[in-house]
């Protein structure tokens, strides 16, 4: 069974030790967390997590990341693209407060283990499996977070340098492939699962993504929140992010507008062929009217016409 399959029907592991891991320590450190995000984070109890953004004063994205309350501090577990990022835009924001930042990427490993039957091998292999989503539980002389990268059901195991080729060893014991980026990619895009880096940048406001659990409505004041609560009280916003199916096996490029009617109404930002679907499955921002009416559409400019839809 290659990794793509296994990710699909049963479990399969991957290398995600490149994301960046940033320790916040210090009495003010769920202070400053909770200003500078969009997840209430002064109110997460020890052990559970959660998803956040971290915006401009403009309202823009910067950087997403899981955070986690570990007994020893907060940690915030980002897309490797933006680790020195998010920890540059915390530091300039540390004017009084008692709050450390310490980069532990290189210093913790991180094994994803994902798929349908991810927890039932979890399981087997005495890992720990946190109850609720985000959640994290120790072990060892790291943590298991429930967190999944594809949308599948899943885990991270964070662990010393030096003991992930032992995790690795017993996960090929037990019969566990390896997938490899591409694969997890392809899975990625079949869940309709979004990225920083692909389908969210600083180009977007945080209602754009339509992924409400990132956004506290209640939380009260932090960097970027008087945008936000503009876009909300006006209203609707013009474009949103959904998954596309493309009756093609090429993959169109990033920026590829859909049209409808010969009018643009959506942008790619990620897209690749699936081999369980026979089609390509892609992300977009989507212009609200089509999202709703969901029109016949084309990619622009391709040959033969590629149909779409949503």
């Amino acid at each position: 069974m290659t990794g793509y399959e296994a990710l699909r029907k049963a479990a399969a592991w991957f290398d995600v030790s490149s994301r960046g891991k940033i320790l916040v320590t210090g009495e003010d450190n769920a202070r400053l967390l909770h200003a500078m995000s969009t997840n209430d984070v002064k109110n997460l109890a020890e052990g559970a997590g959660l998803y956040a953004f971290f915006l401009t004063d403009k309202g823009r994205i910067i950087a997403d990341s899981y955070v986690y309350h570990r007994p020893d501090g907060f940690m915030l577990d980002t897309e490797p693209e933006t680790a020195t990022v998010l920890r540059e835009h915390l530091d300039r924001y540390i004017i009084a407060d008692d709050a450390t930042l310490e980069d532990e990427t290189g210093k913790l490993a991180a094994i994803a283990l994902e798929g349908p039957g991810s927890l039932e091998v979890a399981a087997a292999l005495d890992l720990p499996i946190p109850t609720s989503v985000f959640g994290t539980i120790s072990w060892r002389d790291g943590f298991v977070a429930r967190v999944s990268v594809t949308g599948a059901p899943g885990l991270r195991v964070f662990l010393s340098v030096a003991e992930k080729a032992a995790l690795i060893n017993r996960l090929e014991a037990a019969n566990i492939p390896e997938a490899v980026p591409a694969e997890v990619r392809v899975v990625r895009l079949e869940h309709g699962s979004a990225r920083f880096g692909e389908d969210i940048s600083s180009r977007y406001l945080a209602q754009e993504t339509q992924m409400p659990h990132a956004v506290h409505s209640n939380k009260g004041c932090y960097l970027g929140q008087e945008i936000v609560e503009r876009v909300r009280a006006q209203g609707q916003v013009h474009r949103l992010l959904a998954p596309v199916r493309i009756a093609s096996t090429d993959p169109p490029e990033p920026g590829a507008k859909l049209l409808a009617g010969g009018n643009p109404v959506a942008e790619i930002t990620s897209a690749a062929y699936s081999p369980a679907l026979g089609e390509v499955v892609a992300m977009a921002y989507v212009r609200r009217e089509a999202l709703h009416d969901k029109p016949a559409l084309v990619v622009a400019n391709s040959s033969p016409e590629m149909a779409a839809r949503l």
